[in-house]
């Protein structure tokens, strides 16, 4: 019996809803075996960060050499990676072990404001990881931060996309989250050859903590059952967009999505 395995690196929500947990949760309910290195503990709700925990760097090359001389990962995505020391014993390890499949989830700035990324380490996520992505799928203001300037208008959001695949990312999903100028939530798939408009009825709600999450650990689950880019982006659009909908009313701010839904619906289909 084959199961698919995808491996997230990435911090840990000690809320659930977001990081590592998000992630492994993604993965199981999209029939993915996942498996995990932790870069980082938060102490964290849906009030926001109240702080973060860097794990000792031996610790995160030790669960990153586990990983790779015994499990073999498809598809591996990265969230939270807090340092530029971290990324580069990241970059090393993809390399080393043939990561091919990576989505990159710029996670720079959690839902309250908190820093998730630090200043230097954008610049090593630019030069050392951004160009070993097969995919990466940064929100308007993560897109903005890369690039270095603002994105108003789709076109421009157009432009980031290309921009991102000049700098060595294969493909790239910027999200259309943060736009709420449209009734449409339009994410930008872009591949380097041809642009992708996947869309979804805006959600009003605050309940989207770990949303980003979510979205790329559905994308990684997708492409580690070796089903085609577009289509992966898709799936995942459904998914988030029912963990969106059928709501959990959990916590007093920025809740959790609700992880259950989408195979809860297909069921019933």
């Amino acid at each position: 019996m084959h199961i698919p395995q995808a491996l997230t690196i990435a911090g840990s929500d000690s809320g659930g809803g977001a990081g590592i947990q998000a992630d492994l949760k993604t993965f199981q309910e999209l029939g993915v075996y996942g498996m995990s290195v932790i870069t980082a503990i938060t102490a964290q709700n849906t009030a926001g960060v109240q702080g973060v925990y860097p794990v000792e760097m031996a610790g995160i090359v030790q669960q990153l050499h586990s990983i790779g001389d015994d499990l073999q990962p498809v598809a591996v995505k990265t969230g939270m990676l807090f340092s530029a020391e971290i990324i580069r014993e990241v970059a090393q390890a993809v390399q080393a072990y043939g990561w091919t499949t990576l989505v990159i989830d710029p996670v720079m700035v959690a839902k309250g404001g908190s820093v998730l990324l630090q200043e230097q380490a954008v610049q090593a996520l630019i030069q050392e990881l951004l160009p070993l992505a097969a995919v990466i799928t940064p929100n308007v203001p993560e897109a903005e931060l890369l690039i270095g300037r603002p994105i108003r208008t789709l076109a421009e959001r157009e432009q980031a996309a290309s921009q991102l695949i000049d700098m060595g990312a294969r493909a790239v999903v910027i999200k259309g989250g943060h736009d709420t100028s449209t009734a449409q939530a339009i994410d930008v798939l872009y591949d380097g050859r041809s642009f992708h408009y996947v869309e979804g009825p805006r959600i009003h709600t605050p309940h989207t903590h770990g949303t980003g999450c979510t979205y790329s650990a559905a994308i990684t689950a997708e492409l580690a059952k070796h089903n085609d880019l577009l289509t992966a982006v898709q799936t995942a659009k459904a998914f988030v967009h029912a963990a969106i909908e059928d709501g959990l009313g959990i916590g007093s701010v920025h809740g959790p999505t609700n992880h259950f839904a989408y195979r809860q619906r297909r069921a019933v289909r």
